[in-house]
């Protein structure tokens, strides 16, 4: 029997990840769902090629651009707006859903899948970084299948065992022989760029990573590194992991996509290549593996794997992450808000490079910390430090 697959995000380049993955299994997969916000070309382009049972923009005029220019004799049916994405992320017809909407707007619905209990394959890291023990405890009590589906994130998890495996969010690392996670990162276009020169980079160069093929706001948080504190939280709330748990390190190949260190000295290590259709094919079969479309390694012809330790002063950002992960959620949904308002002044050409940690640091110091115990508080801090985020933002806005 096929699984039905709901893919939020569909647009960006996850979701088009997924629909070349499915698209390779068509005995396995069947396109119940996609989402995205505002790009209707390419929305309709997938809905003609795919042909799923809704298409839902999260903008009501994009939906209605959509709906328009749709032949008369399509059966895709289009909605719009915040709830019509929980409604396709929860559906009774769904098995799987692939959250892979960027950003803070990506929390609602992924939450959705998870109370409906659907196996859901977390591309959305803001979704744990947000609501960390919340989002865990829906998980449990739901009994939603929980599988990452971030590089690092899924290679950990392919790298632990099974008892670990099946109790994301509740594992004991200790009991398991882990020691140590170990994060790995590229750093970004930058890492070797003089650091006089930070300030002086632009939105282009930003976006230009050297080994991944990734949207804009992702691609300037790994720029930043930002990107790699928030698979920070994320791990720590997955894994359930203690402060001496996680590590961090450069890695410019890309080629080891995280490890996991034991008590007997042992290191396990997830290789591939930099596509994230092998995490992807990965988090669609399990525990069964399918056929990707990446080619396999060649150790023959890979040339030097290196490691080195993080620059604090070339990636501020990635301190501040790792400091916010251990003073409480309210310092984790904080944060993140304060970085889509900084990334997004960034792109717009409004904030220089150098500038996006200034913002959320000031605004992560004008937070009183305080308690979240639900979806709604969680939410009204985000937007309360939007707000404040604007206002960092002015004042440092290039004119």
């Amino acid at each position: 029997m096929r699984q039905r697959l709901t893919i939020l995000g569909a647009t960006g380049s996850i979701g088009l990840n997924t629909l070349s993955v499915i698209a390779g299994h068509p005995e396995r997969f069947e396109l119940y769902a996609i989402s995205a916000n505002t790009n209707v070309t390419l929305m309709l382009e997938l809905c003609q090629r795919h042909q799923p049972r809704y298409a839902v923009m999260q903008c009501p005029q994009a939906a209605k651009q959509l709906l328009q220019q749709l032949p008369a004799s399509s059966r895709v049916e289009v909605l719009s707006g915040a709830q019509a994405l929980q409604e396709i992320a929860g559906a009774d017809e769904v098995d799987c859903v692939m959250a892979a909407i960027v950003g803070a707007a990506g929390l609602l619905p992924t939450m959705a899948a998870v109370t409906a209990g659907k196996r859901v394959l977390l591309a959305n890291k803001e979704a744990l970084v947000m609501s960390g023990q919340l989002f865990i405890d829906a998980v449990a009590e739901s009994g939603a299948q929980l599988l990452p589906i971030d590089s690092e994130h899924n290679a950990i998890f392919q790298c632990l065992p099974p008892s670990v495996q099946h109790q994301l969010g509740r594992a004991d690392l200790a009991a398991a022989g882990v020691q140590h996670i170990l994060l790995t990162g590229s750093g970004g276009p930058f890492r070797d760029l003089p650091l006089a020169d930070l300030a002086k980079q632009t939105p282009a160069a930003a976006c230009a990573h050297p080994n991944w093929s990734m949207g804009q706001k992702i691609s300037v948080d790994s720029a930043t590194m930002l990107n790699k504190g928030l698979e920070y939280i994320e791990a720590r709330w997955l894994f359930n992991c203690q402060q001496q748990h996680l590590q961090v390190l450069l890695h410019p190949q890309s080629v080891v996509h995280s490890m996991v260190q034991f008590v007997d000295g042992s290191v396990v290590a997830q290789l591939g290549q930099p596509d994230m259709r092998t995490p992807i094919a990965y988090g669609l079969s399990y525990p069964q593996r399918i056929a990707a479309g990446v080619a396999a390694l060649n150790f023959a012809q890979l040339g030097e794997l290196s490691f080195s330790a993080v620059d604090s002063a070339r990636y501020p950002c990635l301190q501040l992450a790792i400091d916010a992960c251990w003073q409480g959620q309210w310092a984790t949904t904080s944060l993140n808000a304060a970085n889509e308002v900084a990334v997004t002044a960034f792109l717009a050409g409004r904030l220089k490079f150098t500038d996006i940690h200034s913002v959320c640091a000031e605004v992560l110091s004008a937070i009183s910390p305080t308690t979240l115990n639900s979806l709604a508080a969680i939410v009204s801090l985000d937007e309360e430090t939007r707000r404040l985020a604007q206002q960092h933002v002015a004042r440092y806005a290039i004119c």
